[in-house]
């Protein structure tokens, strides 16, 4: 990964978001958003490839990585993931700059948030998304780690809305690396990742503060209920990537914003679990470059 420039930005609340530029600066923009517990490092494959010819801006969410932890409890909420979107974006796009917003997981929930909540800005901020391994609602229905029948839905969203919570917010300690190690990879990568890529998702979901994951687990779990984030805003090209053997937010949640999503510039169904960027980096990057080539012509077409 290049050696990145900081930016100083501050979201709404005052909460500190550290966030890294790559590449040329005056370049066309590429803005990224992380999973949870995840870090700007979680895209060290797509900054190396975007950043040779594009200003590739990461950030990392309140709670995680190098951004500040928010003192109190209720700033964790799908506001202030869209308005911590909002304020990179500010700090960073120019005002005559429009940017391709790619988000993995928790990143593709920032941008639906985001367009749901500030409308006017996506036409103005952003020229395209992309929407990786993530959902709209009904986050626990379809989750595939929880030995309970299919059947038993409301059983099924009630375990898994304990357990991710509790696992979420529980302090790590050695005794429990192990047990915790194969319960991370088991949710974040298919079973044909090669062993380096588990270790590396490990080692961010370490280095999250407890606080961070618990606040963000509990937001997610208490929000992405039976109501889907409205996608009617999200006007731009889409580029929607799911994954076949994604276990957290199976292939089934790509398929329906695909469905949904008013403008899909393309679908992308790769093999493999949760973090398609990390599994897949090539098809992804290479998506991602289809996408980023597609609205620069447009650009320069309306120009």
């Amino acid at each position: 990964m290049p050696q990145g420039r900081v930016t100083p930005v501050r979201s709404i609340d005052g909460v500190r978001l550290h966030t890294e530029v790559f590449g040329p600066e005056d370049a066309p923009p590429v803005v990224l958003a992380h999973g949870i517990t995840c870090a700007i490092r979680v895209w060290a494959y797509q900054i190396a490839d975007l950043a040779r010819d594009h200003r590739v801006i990461a950030y990392d969410h309140r709670g995680h990585g190098r951004s500040g932890v928010p003192p109190r409890r209720g700033n964790y909420s799908l506001d202030y993931l869209a308005a911590d979107l909002d304020a990179v974006l500010a700090a960073t796009v120019a005002p005559h700059e429009r940017a391709v917003i790619a988000g993995h997981s928790m990143g593709g929930i920032a941008i639906t948030s985001w367009a749901e909540r500030f409308p006017e800005r996506v036409s103005q901020r952003a020229a395209g998304v992309a929407l990786i391994n993530t959902t709209t609602g009904d986050l626990l229905r379809d989750i595939q780690f929880l030995p309970v029948p299919h059947r038993l839905s409301a059983t099924r969203v009630r375990a898994a809305s304990t357990v991710i919570k509790t696992f979420g917010a529980a302090p790590l300690i050695a005794a429990a690396h192990r047990p915790s190690r194969r319960f991370v990879s088991q949710l974040a990568v298919g079973r044909a990742a090669d062993p380096a890529v588990a270790a590396f998702v490990f080692e961010l979901f370490t280095g999250t503060p407890a606080a961070g994951r618990g606040g963000w687990a509990r937001v997610l779990v208490e929000s992405m209920g039976p109501r889907h984030i409205g996608l009617e805003n999200l006007t731009v090209p889409t580029l929607v990537i799911g994954s076949d053997k994604d276990r957290l937010l199976p292939i089934t949640s790509a398929r329906r914003i695909a469905e949904t999503v008013p403008n899909l510039a393309a679908f992308l169904e790769l093999s493999g679990g949760h973090c398609a960027i990390l599994e897949r980096p090539e098809e992804v990057n290479g998506a991602l470059r289809n996408l980023v080539d597609s609205v620069a012509v447009t650009r320069r077409a309306t120009s």
